[in-house]
């Protein structure tokens, strides 16, 4: 198993220089270490000692694994800072985590009460995984997005909350974080769109009629004008 999440990490972070490196100066692998062996103790029963350990393992790597998660071969753990999976959480293979990731719950109920993480998935910096769903296998989690509710294989999901952005990305760069939808910008984007097109229509109108412009409809249009730039700057990502 160490070996598995030590070839992983070799193989997926270009900063990884040599496995003496990884061992030593990645805290990721070290909590998942340190986990496993909580994990085995907490399947024993033991009352204290798992939980010690994992207390330990968050004093000293940032990362917060409860003893009864079930953590997959190959996981890697980026960074980690700030990670939190929850008691009930199962991770499987290969999957990568990077930090400020929260795989928790949504309330006080017992039993099940943590996400189910399939394998081969991505959850981007900082998302929040919770309640009891289904992450199906090769999932993209876009950096800060929420999400509540299950989540099929081989799509990505991005937003607050999230949602699915694309079907059957098997081949796209679990890496390619620039690549993913602004799914709230395409949709004002296309009202904003919507709203140009209404207005030419009742512009139209206008001057196909009678009315004559006052000195309120100049100031309306110049109030749409500054609108019209507001938005446009928005949807352009405010010059990032």
């Amino acid at each position: 198993m160490l070996l598995t999440d030590l070839r992983t990490i070799y193989e997926r972070d270009p900063a990884a220089r040599n496995w003496l490196e990884i061992l030593f100066c990645y805290p990721g692998l070290q909590a998942l270490v340190c986990h496993r062996l909580a994990h085995w103790l907490y399947k024993l029963g033991l009352p204290f000692i798992p939980r010690f350990i994992s207390h330990l393992s968050r004093f000293f790597t940032g990362i917060e694994i409860h003893p009864g998660a079930v953590i997959g071969r190959g996981v890697f753990i980026d960074h980690g800072m700030g990670v939190v999976i929850g008691e009930t959480a199962i991770v499987g293979d290969y999957a990568l985590i990077y930090q400020g990731v929260t795989l928790g719950g949504t309330g006080k109920e017992t039993g099940k009460r943590h996400p189910t993480i399939g394998s081969h998935v991505v959850v981007g910096a900082g998302a929040k995984v919770l309640g009891n769903i289904q992450i199906g296998d090769r999932v993209r989690i876009g950096a800060g997005s929420v999400v509540l509710r299950d989540v099929p294989s081989n799509t990505t999901v991005v937003g607050i909350p999230g949602r699915i952005t694309r079907q059957n990305n098997v081949s796209a760069d679990a890496l390619a974080h620039d690549k993913v939808r602004d799914v709230e910008a395409e949709v004002i984007g296309a009202l904003f769109e919507r709203v140009k097109t209404l207005e030419k229509q009742v512009e139209h109108l206008r001057t196909t009629s009678s009315f004559s412009t006052t000195e309120v409809d100049k100031e309306q249009a110049d109030n749409s004008s500054n609108t019209d730039s507001m938005i446009a700057e928005f949807l352009d990502g405010a010059g990032i």
